[in-house]
Order: structure tokens, then sequence, then C-alpha cells
């Protein structure tokens, strides 16, 4: 069956290459595990990647707050409505959304979540606390998931897994960095019980065995899920699974690096350059489990959005190039491709007619 085709209706090559770049300077684990995806892919995932780093620049790093929510709230509504605005990030994401039927609840719940961290919130129970990385890490797994021409409930479960695991991953590398910012994201009961009070630790973040230990059982949480997350990695399209398994072996380091002694209050995990090539040529040839992606249930904080992609509608599909050796129809087939594009406005531009009745 043909895949979903990426046609441009409001960005240009520059709004894309804008959106790379985004990427490049946000992101550089994602943007080195994006280089082993396939172009038709790598194009809308920038789309969808610098449209969650805009979402979180404007909300939490400018602090937007609760007005900046507003703003991209009414972003979506623009771009659900097909009116983009200006922004190169607001026209190349909505070209995605279009093509891709991605349902509006996926970028809502993104938003809900980065409305919590412009309210402070903290999370009282683990469960807490995979809402809130359900809605800003896993909404994106999911996301990408559509981009990749995957529906089924099992393998947006499995993505979604991956996501929070990602976010997980990121909540222990950050512990200190969050702490001098007054931020605490670790479950406060876990705290607790662990024999840490969280006021006093964001009064004075210092690194003690018990600290560790709650940082310990989030990554192995984190651990179980990446576990998951590789029988839906399998269910991806083959040209795909490389750059996936890429960008999970490049996270779970981070983590990893985090369980083998490192402070977390006093700096961040980083992966060195040698040994983020080695997981990416280790992920060349990862090999996946024997389960399907439906042998394990989707954690619960997810169900909500797997419904919302159940109901939407799927994307138009493209009928496929007929194969070479059928000449005839393979030309057909090209003449209405090149008619199509040539049918379509360019961006920025207005038609011939109306630029020639402009002039004085």
């Amino acid at each position: 069956m043909p895949a979903p085709t990426f046609d441009r209706r409001f960005s240009t090559p520059a709004d894309c290459a804008a959106c790379r770049q985004a990427i490049r300077q946000g992101s550089r684990s994602f943007y080195l595990a994006s280089l082993l995806l396939p172009v038709a892919i790598r194009e809308p995932a920038y789309a969808v990647y610098a449209f969650c780093r805009m979402a979180d620049d404007r909300i939490d790093k400018e602090d937007g707050g609760l007005h900046a929510v507003a703003d991209m709230r009414a972003l979506l509504d623009r771009v659900y409505a097909g009116a983009p605005g200006q922004s190169t990030v607001e026209r190349a994401f909505a070209d995605v959304v279009m093509a891709f039927a991605i349902p509006r609840a996926l970028p809502d719940a993104l938003l809900e979540g980065l409305a919590w961290d412009a309210q402070a919130r903290r999370y009282e129970t683990l469960a807490d606390l995979r809402a809130y990385a359900m809605r800003v890490a896993g909404s994106v797994g999911a996301m990408m998931t559509l981009v990749m021409d995957r529906r089924l409930p099992a393998v947006l479960a499995r993505a979604c897994d991956l996501g929070v695991a990602m976010q997980l991953t990121n909540i222990c590398r950050d512990v200190g960095e969050d702490a001098r910012a007054g931020r605490l994201y670790l479950p406060l009961d876990m705290l607790r019980r662990h024999g840490i009070d969280p006021q006093r630790f964001l009064a004075d973040p210092v690194c003690t065995p018990a600290l560790r230990a709650v940082v310990a059982e989030l990554l192995a949480e984190a651990e179980k899920l990446y576990d998951r997350s590789l029988s839906g990695i399998a269910a991806l399209p083959a040209s795909t699974r490389i750059g996936i398994a890429a960008a999970r072996l490049l996270y779970r380091e981070i983590g990893r690096g985090v369980a083998a002694g490192l402070d977390p209050v006093a700096r961040r995990s980083v992966v060195a350059a040698p040994r983020k090539l080695a997981l990416m040529l280790e992920a060349v040839g990862q090999s996946y489990p024997a389960e399907a992606p439906s042998a394990w249930p989707a954690l619960d904080e997810a169900r909500g959005m797997i419904r919302a992609v159940v109901r939407s509608a799927p994307p138009a599909r493209s009928p496929a190039m007929p194969p070479w050796w059928r000449v005839e129809a393979r030309a057909l087939r090209m003449v209405e491709l090149l008619h199509t594009f040539q049918r379509r406005p360019q961006a920025g531009r207005l038609p011939l007619g109306r630029a020639q009745r402009s002039q004085p």
C-alpha cells in the first residue's frame, strides 16, 4: 500500500531548512539519529520537532507562561483550520498535520504538559509523573509514528513507551539544573520514602545516597519502557528503524551515565562523540525481540491519545508509481504528477495573472 505523500501546501524548502537548523541547535541527539532516517521522513520529522521546540521555548525558556500557551493554542487553531500564519515552523507543521492526518489531541496534549510546567506543577506519584511525561514526550512519539505511516494502537503504545522513557531520562539527567531553577520533577512520595524533604532539597540541592536511590528507581522504570519499545520499532517501516533505534540508544546511554555513578546535581550526563558513533553503528545491527508490539498493554496515560488516532480519518494516499516495465502506465502517472505540481500555488507567490495585474 502506498504511503502518505508529504506535499507542501503552505511551506517551502527554506522553511524545512529552518526547521532542520532549529533541531540541529536544540537537540543534538535527535539530530544525529535523524540522519539515519530516509529523506522523505526526515523533512516532516524536523517540522514536528521544530513545532515542539518552538512551543517549549515560548512557554518555558522565554518565560511566556500561560499567555504563551494561549498563543500556541491559537496557532493550532490556524493550523487545523488550514490557514497557518507566516511563521516558518507554523507553515511546515501545518503541512505535516494535513499530510499525515495528525489529530489535534496530540499537539494539544503537548501544550497541556507545557502548561503544567508554566504552573510549576509537582508530581506526587510516579503515575502523576508519567502523565506529565506522556504529554510532553509521549505525544511526540505518537506524532512521529504517524509520520512513519503506522497507526495501529499497539505500535502507538510502544512509541509512547519510548517517549516516556526518554523524558524520565531527561528528568534524571537534569535533577541539579532543575532544582537550581526551583523546579522539581522527582515524585514527592518517592523522595519522602527515601528520607528526602522536597523543600529542603530545593533549598540546598546536593547528591546523596538517598537521591541516587530515587534516581535509580526512575531509571529502572525508564529501562523497562526502553525494553518494551523495541517491538514497536520492529513494526516500523524498515527504512526508518535504524534512525529510531539510534535515538533510543543515545537517550538510554544518557541515563546509564547517571546510573554509573555520575553526580546528576553537579553536572549533566553527556555522551561523548566516539560513543555516539559506536551507538549509531550498533543501531544498524540492532536485533529485535520476537514479541509483537501488543505483548504489553498501553500505559494508562497513553490511552486517550491512542483513541484519538484510532477515531481520526487516515491520511489520503497517492496512487503508487507503476513498476518500470509498465512503460505507458508509468508515463501517464508522471504526467499526472507534473500536472498536479504545476497547478499547486507556490508559497509566498501570487498567481502569474494577479502579479501581472498588480504592476503599474
